[in-house]
């Protein structure tokens, strides 16, 4: 019996990589140990990411500090996929997704992104209803973009859920006001230029 195979194959037979154990990992492959391993090592990276995301934020490096969230979110969010959703695990991270995104989303509102604050915070909502601070930050991120309605909504339900907040938010709604005054007495202006030509 003569073995007959493609060149390939033939290659692949008598290649080495020039290591033993690696020869050996390559012939006999056993993917789940290394995983395991990669996956607890980015588990414990986390906490570090994070810490490094709050110095950052402290010494003003905002977008440095919101790559960090970032980061750590997306090393999270890999190890979510690999769960069933809803399961204890799988809300486990999800609950240590959520402090990660809600600062990712206070750099973003510094860096005035807007929208995306309003898509991750309605996303939390959806999970957690009663997250105050993803409340809070769509609601500034709604009276950015003069969503009037929807931010006085989301600072009513601040209230609601936390009264001490109460001067926070007050300070919030004043700021909107003013703003809106503002607003008006320029659209004033530009809309009576033109009307009158």
């Amino acid at each position: 019996g003569q073995r007959h195979c493609c060149s390939i194959a033939q290659m692949h037979e008598h290649y080495s990589l020039g290591y033993p154990d690696l020869d050996e990992l390559q012939k006999n492959p056993q993917p789940l140990i290394f995983d395991i391993e990669v996956l607890k090592e980015k588990l414990q990276a986390v906490p570090l990411i994070h810490k490094e995301g709050n110095e950052l934020y402290r010494q003003g490096k905002v977008q440095e500090a919101a790559a960090k969230y970032y980061d750590a979110i997306a090393c999270l969010k890999n190890l979510q996929m690999k769960e069933q959703p809803g399961s204890p695990d799988w809300i486990e991270l999800d609950q240590k997704i959520t402090p990660l995104l809600l600062n990712y989303c206070q750099c973003k509102l510094q860096c005035e992104e807007y929208y995306e604050v309003l898509d991750h915070c309605s996303s939390i909502l959806n999970k957690y209803e009663d997250n105050v601070k993803a409340y809070f930050k769509r609601g500034k991120a709604h009276a950015a973009v003069w969503n009037v309605a929807e931010a006085q909504a989301d600072f009513a339900k601040v209230l609601a859920l936390d009264p001490s907040l109460r001067p926070v938010v007050s300070k919030e709604l004043r700021s909107l006001e003013a703003r809106l005054r503002e607003k008006e007495a320029e659209d004033k202006i530009r809309f009576k230029g033109i009307f009158s030509q």
